[in-house]
Order: structure tokens, then C-alpha cells, then sequence
């Protein structure tokens, strides 16, 4: 069953969603944790706490749909990288192109950005695919532990 496609609106979110986006996040990544039979992966782990904090030192934006946050994702400038993470959809609303729209902004917000980074599991076809279609390159792979690898991609100015 996939959600209702109304009006999709992307903004910046402010603390005032980080619960919202939380169980978003929750949500999201249990098909992570499926995947790779862990359900202590750190997304799942996150605390309110945890999450409002990051809202002073990372950009976070929120896709609405029929006003609920049918996705999410945040970005990070260190020095003249942006380290995007946690890009989050409604396991209903996937394959709709929100996550697309969402990296689209989340770049357009850090423009001043020579390269992108992010990273995802090894078994996250999806994932590895829709980075792969925007244009991120593998360029390293680093085991956390059994039956998990990240894999790191990036994406550089021209």
C-alpha cells in the first residue's frame, strides 16, 4: 500500500520535528535492521535527546506529505565537504521519487560544497543504487563488524 501522493513540500526543520522525524527515522531503518538481521544499528539506538542536539551543528530538511514528514534528511559542513546523513522515507512512500528530491535540496542548501560525502550498508542495493543514479562514487568500504560493511560514496564539484 503506498501513501496517498498529495502536494510535497521540502523545508528546514527545526527542533519542534526532531520527535516527528525521529520515529520517522525508526520506521525507516527497521527494514535496515532486517536486512541485516541487527537492530542495534545507531539510527535505531537514537535518542530525542541525541537527535535535538544535532539540530545546532547539522541542516536538517523534512518532506511533507498530505502534512505529515514523509522524509527526512540532514547535512553537515566540515571544512569544504558536506557529510550528508540519515536520509529517511515512509516505507509507504518509497519509490516515489522523495528521496531524490530530498539529496537534490540537501545539496542545493550546502551549494558553496566541493564534495559530497555519505555512507551506506553493502547490502543496501536500493540505496547504493539511488546514490550511484545521482551521481556518488564508492571509494571506500569499512567493516563495523560481522555481516556489516559501510560504504562510503562521494560526489565532487566539476
Amino acid at each position: 500500500m503506498q501513501m496517498k501522493k498529495g502536494p510535497l513540500s521540502i523545508e528546514t526543520a527545526t527542533d519542534a520535528d526532531a520527535a516527528e522525524i525521529l520515529a520517522l527515522q525508526k520506521l525507516a531503518y527497521a527494514t535496515e535492521a532486517e536486512l541485516y538481521g541487527d537492530w542495534s544499528l545507531p539510527p535505531l539506538l537514537q535518542t530525542l535527546e541525541q537527535i535535538q542536539a544535532e539540530f545546532a551543528s547539522h541542516v536538517f530538511l523534512k518532506a511533507r506529505q498530505d502534512g505529515a514528514i514523509a522524509g527526512s534528511v540532514r547535512g553537515l559542513m566540515q571544512g569544504h565537504t558536506c557529510l550528508v546523513g540519515r536520509l529517511i522515507v515512509h516505507p509507504r512512500a518509497r519509490r516515489q521519487g522523495l528521496a531524490t528530491s530530498l539529496m537534490a535540496e540537501i545539496e542545493a542548501r550546502f551549494a558553496l560544497a566541493q564534495r559530497f560525502e555519505l555512507f551506506t550498508g553493502h547490502k543496501s542495493a536500493g540505496n547504493l543504487r539511488l546514490y550511484q543514479g545521482l551521481g556518488y562514487r564508492e571509494f571506500e568500504r569499512r567493516p563495523v563488524k560481522e555481516g556489516l560493511v559501510l560504504v562510503f560514496l562521494e560526489k565532487t564539484k566539476k
